[in-house]
């Protein structure tokens, strides 16, 4: 079966105090975004690999193409108004069986990762990759709040997984506030996702401190 990933990559990162996106930040040699690009075409060199850029940054990244001369092949399409805008137009040049969706600012999935939620998505249709949560949660405000079982909540990371017949007609679902990510959408048209190995350094870059834990992995 043939794969595809959508790598959605949103505006400017305010959080990070600079005007640049946080998808053309360099760290160790190269934008981030074409660090978690090498990062699938190294899972493997066949897949399709569609990247959603807004339309005021796409001619910077053909520009930085070719100043770090790179030259794995994608696609590009133009962002919408929102995430799930972006989504469905990347759709419409996808041409895999299984489709994944992944955040650009996720450089350090691994190739295990990227393997687990594709073959869980073959088998099942839908998938995404958790971490069991470590720290103690409570449930709340300040002033009144009740202690939480962590082991019935996950982490959940990207890429999500899909069959791509299932994410089509979650797609077709009009946009709302209340859903916040892809396998959310697949749910809310009475589809079930099932869950997989995510792996600890995909850590999705919004803080300066993330940047600086993201370039310590890929150092060491």
């Amino acid at each position: 079966m043939k794969q595809s990933v959508i790598i959605t990559a949103g505006g400017v990162g305010k959080r990070m105090g600079s005007d640049l996106p946080k998808q053309y930040i360099p760290i160790n040699g190269l934008p981030i975004l074409m660090h978690t690009i090498n990062k699938f075409y190294e899972y493997d060199a066949a897949i399709q690999i569609v990247i959603s850029l807004p339309s005021d940054f796409i001619e910077m990244w053909k520009k930085l193409c070719v100043q770090y001369d790179f030259r794995v092949v994608h696609e590009i399409t133009e962002g919408g108004q929102e995430r799930y805008h972006s989504i469905q137009n990347a759709l419409r040049k996808v041409t895999g069986d299984i489709v994944m969706v992944h955040d650009a600012v996720r450089p350090l999935v691994s190739i295990q990762t990227i393997s687990n939620v594709i073959d869980k998505a073959k088998s099942n249709g839908a998938a995404i990759p958790v971490l069991p949560i470590t720290e103690t949660l409570r449930k709340g405000t300040k002033e009144n709040s009740q202690h939480q079982d962590r082991s019935l909540f996950w982490c959940v990371q990207t890429p999500q997984a899909f069959q791509l017949k299932i994410l089509q007609q979650a797609y077709k679902i009009p946009y709302s506030l209340s859903v916040t990510d892809d396998a959310s959408l697949v749910e809310a048209m009475g589809g079930e996702v099932f869950l997989t190995d995510g792996n600890e350094e995909n850590i999705k870059i919004t803080t300066p401190f993330d940047l600086e834990l993201v370039a310590f992995f890929m150092k060491n």
